[in-house]
């Protein structure tokens, strides 16, 4: 698939230490649950070549991106990941979003990688620009004022998915 254009204390009342082993508990519960559960996601579904650029890059995703490690997707797919239970997740084969086409889209560079961004109210949108296939990694609220992941993304977005230009 071709690019276009560049787009422009709360203390605890009470009995605090009959407490404690309930609140750390819970806290050790969903410090798991967040890590190991699968994100829903929607599989694109690109051409067999994008596949093939898709599956490769698959094989070379970091295991944790901003401290969330990388878990499977449901359902699991070679053409998307996510890390933190959905926190973030990649998406790649998408067909290229008509946002694209406004010279006005916000974009980002993130080391030789550039991205067009959708601000969303769950999270910020990234779409990979002048790639021979779209990549699409959307991040939740947290990472709203924050790209860095886009950073732990670059080098195997750019060692696997060659530039459409």
């Amino acid at each position: 698939m071709t690019s276009s254009r560049r787009p422009s204390p709360r203390r605890l009342s009470g009995r605090p230490l009959r407490r404690l082993p309930a609140v750390v508990l819970f806290v050790a519960v969903a410090g798991c649950s967040s890590t190991d559960a699968s994100a829903p996601v929607t599989v694109p579904g690109p051409s067999a070549g994008e596949a093939a650029l898709c599956r490769a890059l698959h094989e070379e995703l970091p295991t944790e991106i901003a401290g969330l490690e990388r878990g499977d997707t449901d359902p699991a797919s070679d053409l998307t990941a996510q890390w933190g239970g959905g926190a973030i997740v990649l998406r790649c084969g998408v067909p290229r979003p008509e946002r694209m086409s406004d010279p006005q889209a916000d974009a980002v560079e993130a080391d030789g990688v550039n991205w067009m961004l959708e601000e969303r109210e769950s999270g910020p949108r990234f779409t990979s620009t002048y790639r021979k296939t779209y990549v699409e990694v959307t991040m939740d609220e947290r990472f709203t004022h924050d790209s860095t992941p886009l950073a732990a993304l670059a080098a195997p977005v750019r060692e696997t998915i060659p530039p459409s230009v």
